[in-house]
């Protein structure tokens, strides 16, 4: 009897040591990870360090943010949905996400891509935000709506007065 008993404490101890050392592996990578998903979320890094592409995007009116993540990460702009996802949450800009055309650079962080999407468009004339090479498509569907909305956005850009361009 005593013989079985030693093999059964034997097997036992080894068997809570496996189970110990599971969860400590288990746990150690969870914290791993968990500390790497944070230091993206404050280290924000551009997904091209320079030469970025420039990439128009469209965020419409009725866009959640998971949409609009998934589409900056689909065209390239950002590595991870889910990390642009927090830093949206985490930043200044929570909410705060106006419906629009953008021009996005590859070389910009999430932050400032947030700031761009977040930027009103008086601003963003200002800042000649939507002044890349697409412009010109849009400007073909902004020419008949200058008659309604009298943001001259595409026009300055284009050298032209507005009555010659709608005219």
């Amino acid at each position: 009897m005593s013989t079985k008993y030693l093999i059964a404490t034997v097997v036992e101890t080894i068997i809570k040591v496996v189970i110990i050392a599971a969860v400590i592996v288990f746990v150690f990578r969870g914290a791993t990870q968990a500390y790497e998903f944070g230091y993206r979320v404050f280290a924000d890094q551009p997904v091209s360090a320079s030469g970025g592409r420039t990439i128009t995007v469209s965020v419409e009116e009725s866009a959640s943010l998971k949409e609009i993540a998934r589409m900056l990460e689909e065209r390239g702009l950002i590595e991870d949905a889910n990390l642009f996802m927090m830093q949206e949450l985490l930043s200044a800009y929570h909410g705060k996400i106006i419906p629009g055309i953008y021009d996005l650079s590859t070389d910009m962080t999430a932050g400032q891509m947030l700031e761009i999407m977040a930027t009103p468009v008086a601003q963003e004339t200002d800042s000649a935000q939507s002044t890349s090479t697409p412009v010109a498509g849009e400007a073909q569907d902004t020419e008949g709506e200058q008659g309604t909305e009298p943001v001259g956005e595409e026009v300055p850009q284009d050298g032209g007065e507005q009555p010659e361009s709608g005219e």
